[in-house]
């Protein structure tokens, strides 16, 4: 596929594009979304970390991919192996726009276990307020909306494909 057509799919700039594959640019979730959407990979697919037998990682030392449109962003703790079909993410977010996630691929499920704040998801016209503590799982191949209710609001997503 050319970069002007992945470009297309994804709805992306192809100037935009131009500078990721150069290294040249700092993508928002929003736009590593689209560019997994458009080759109909996990998000991980493309963010996928060396794997190790033991590893630790430090919250700190972590690249997240900020959103362009609110105080969210996403950490990739965990990629699925070739043989699994999960992704482990680390949600930092704080009050204020929400974060609107589109559709992901076809049967794909999220899970959300909150740490710390609180946070309100949206999904298949229902709004569910959760805690420290809480576990929700949704279709995540449905339009979704996570709004922090908190300052210092994280969660850990699994994000789980079929």
């Amino acid at each position: 596929m050319s970069l002007s057509e992945l470009a297309r799919r994804a709805g992306i700039g192809k100037s935009t594009m131009s500078g990721l594959e150069t290294g040249a640019g700092n993508p928002s979730i929003e736009t590593m979304w689209a560019l997994a959407s458009a080759l109909n990979v996990p998000l991980a697919r493309l963010l996928d970390p060396p794997q190790h037998v033991v590893a630790l990682m430090h919250a700190k030392d972590l690249p997240s991919l900020p959103s362009m449109s609110s105080n969210y962003a996403a950490t990739l703790l965990s990629a699925a192996p070739a043989h699994s079909r999960r992704d482990i993410y680390l949600i930092r977010a704080e009050p204020g726009e929400p974060r609107d996630s589109q559709p992901h691929p076809p049967g794909t499920v999220e899970h959300v276990i909150m740490g710390s704040g609180s946070a309100r998801i949206e999904v298949v016209g229902e709004s569910y307020e959760l805690h420290v503590g809480d576990y929700l799982t949704y279709p995540g191949d449905q339009p979704h909306l996570f709004t922090a209710l908190e300052p210092g609001t994280t969660a850990t997503f699994v994000v789980e494909s079929r």
